[in-house]
């Protein structure tokens, strides 16, 4: 059985946790780290999105309402480590300190910049959509909005990250 912290992934006889974790754990991680910036705070969310399927007794219908759970579940412990009294109060580690999102490559590490001076909804949809793969229509579905909205955001999303790395040429 895997184990998380030291605790059994026990969710119950219908889901496999230590499954789960395996199949979207990363997805989970990587919608974090581009919602929140930061691979530290990613991490947390990551394991208290995991630690709340593991506490959590939802009976899920098939995968897709298990990802669609786990997509709205991170989205909802991001926001709530933005707007926490202890994030408003720290102080990020100097230009440098952070760990490069596509290692060494400056291109990698200029574009990886531009995403995340993304509004929130933004940097979700793209991350969603180019990293994830998932179309509008299952972004849509998985945020809770109209394929419409995803495909706005997503269009806004390029042209702001046009304009962000134009910035850096010139």
């Amino acid at each position: 059985m895997p184990k998380l912290n030291g605790a059994s992934l026990d969710c119950g006889a219908a889901l496999d946790c230590g499954a789960a974790l395996e199949r979207w754990g990363p997805m989970v991680f990587r919608l974090a780290w581009h919602t929140l910036g930061r691979r530290e705070d990613a991490e947390d969310v990551a394991q208290e999105v995991f630690v709340a399927l593991v506490q959590s007794r939802t009976s899920f219908r098939d995968e897709a309402h298990l990802q669609r759970w786990l997509v709205r579940c991170t989205i909802h412990r991001c926001r709530n480590v933005n707007t926490s009294a202890w994030r408003r109060h720290t102080v990020p580690f100097p230009e440098g300190w952070d760990i490069p999102a596509h290692g060494s490559d400056p291109t990698d590490r200029t574009v990886s910049e531009a995403v995340s001076r993304l509004p929130t909804a933004y940097r979700q949809a793209i991350c969603l959509h180019y990293v994830e793969g998932y179309t509008a229509q299952e972004i849509g579905r998985l945020l809770g909005c109209p394929r419409g909205t995803v495909l706005s955001r997503l269009s806004r999303a390029r042209d702001l990250l046009h304009s962000y790395l134009k910035e850096e040429v010139l």
